[in-house]
């Protein structure tokens, strides 16, 4: 938090003072880096005088400091233990630095001194909460947020602590509090969207995700919620603005499963396309683009998308398979021999590797490596593919009989 707590301290007449007294007016001025030596100052002057070293702390703290100036509240509250605005502004570094465990016992303290200060209150929930603390959170933001019902931060830690402890709809009350009262706060309810989901609560999903018209991620999972639940028709304009405003990855591949379940296949094609480019080193986008353009008969940019896939991940076995594949079947058979070298040195060819490779083999006129990868291949496929096995037997008695008559 930003605010800090002033300590209004009596002057005497004394040289300290004097550094003290110049040390507040630079403060009071908004000059914290000039405070700061004459602070300094009045500290030597008096290392026992407890408001030295309190404004001292301010000063550093507003200098971005916090080290130093945990150091001089942890002194002040040494010389002048329980003294309020010392625990407050403690407890408000050491969370600035993610210490909230450190900050736990000087914020009771505070809260217990002045159980009826809203910002006591809220620092030791805030303390509480981020020492995985939610259910006691939940009771010192509940206080915050009714000694100040203004405190769109106490409305938020609220929703927040409530999220925690899986009450949803009265967290969602309370994040829509906390954005009522600040803007700033609007995006918070997509969490509770986000833990509706886990929940198997989508209509209460769908209704926040629909509050956010202009935010690309939450029409994202909106169009997936959509797709998922088979209304494709109002899943689909969702997603194209999505990625209109926002042509991430995530947003592009949301709209080319829906296009693709929408039976849109070029349209599928084109957001992988552009999803390929974006990500080049991206191994699972150059495999489904592959399969794609595999099953659209386009075997050319199908082995261009699987061999940029073998390309990413030289020890996978599916990329060089459908490599091979999509080469065999558009008759590049030495390419296709070379992709089932790569599986064969990888150690998991199956039987279909055995049955492309004695095409490419017989199409390369090596007739008797082409005769024993058939026979690989029956040993290896036990009845599976009943056709090709018929084709194998065929193929085997004709270059027998060819190799016969030489």
């Amino acid at each position: 938090m930003a605010l800090w707590c002033a300590l209004v301290v009596v002057l005497l007449f004394s040289p300290q003072q004097d550094f003290l007294a110049e040390g507040l007016k630079a403060l009071d001025a908004n000059q914290p880096a000039a405070a700061e030596p004459l602070l300094r100052q009045a500290v030597q002057a008096d290392a026992n005088d407890f408001a030295a070293h309190f404004n001292l702390a301010l000063a550093l703290s507003l200098e971005q400091k916090d080290d130093e100036a945990i150091l001089e509240l942890r002194r002040t509250l040494e010389l002048k233990p329980g003294l309020y605005q010392a625990d407050t502004n403690l407890g408000t570094l050491l969370l600035r630095n993610k210490r909230a465990a450190e900050a736990l016992p000087v914020l009771k303290e505070a809260a217990g001194s002045m159980p009826q200060e809203a910002r006591a209150n809220l620092l030791y929930a805030q303390a509480l909460y981020e020492t995985s603390d939610p259910a006691q959170a939940e009771q010192y933001y509940r206080a915050a947020a009714a000694l100040d019902p203004k405190s769109a931060a106490a409305q938020s830690g609220l929703a927040h602590s409530l999220l925690k402890q899986s009450k949803l709809a009265e967290s969602e009350e309370h994040f829509r509090a906390a954005a009522s009262l600040d803007a700033r706060y609007r995006d918070d309810l997509l969490e509770v969207a986000a833990e509706y989901e886990k929940s198997k609560m989508v209509a209460e999903a769908v209704t926040i995700y629909r509050e956010f018209p202009e935010n690309a991620a939450a029409k994202a999972r909106l169009g997936q919620i959509l797709i998922a639940t088979g209304n494709l028709a109002a899943a689909i304009p969702g997603l194209e603005s999505a990625v209109k405003e926002s042509p991430s990855l995530f947003n592009r591949l949301a709209l080319a499963d829906a296009y693709k379940t929408n039976k849109q296949i070029d349209k599928a094609v084109e957001q992988l396309q552009f999803a390929a480019a974006s990500d080049p080193a991206n191994y699972d986008v150059h495999m489904g683009l592959g399969r794609e353009l595999r099953d659209q008969r386009k075997f050319v940019p199908a082995a261009e998308q699987f061999r940029a896939a073998a390309k990413i991940r030289p020890d996978s076995v599916k990329a060089w398979n459908e490599l091979a594949a999509v080469l065999v079947v558009n008759e590049d058979y030495a390419g296709g021999l070379a992709a089932l070298d790569r599986v064969r040195a990888l150690g998991k060819e199956v039987a279909g590797d055995y049955y492309y490779r004695a095409i490419s083999l017989e199409k390369l006129k090596q007739p008797k490596p082409a005769m024993e990868a058939y026979r690989q291949f029956l040993a290896a496929d036990a009845g599976k593919m009943p056709d090709q096995e018929f084709q194998a037997r065929q193929r085997i008695r004709i270059i027998e009989n060819e190799l016969n008559r030489r």
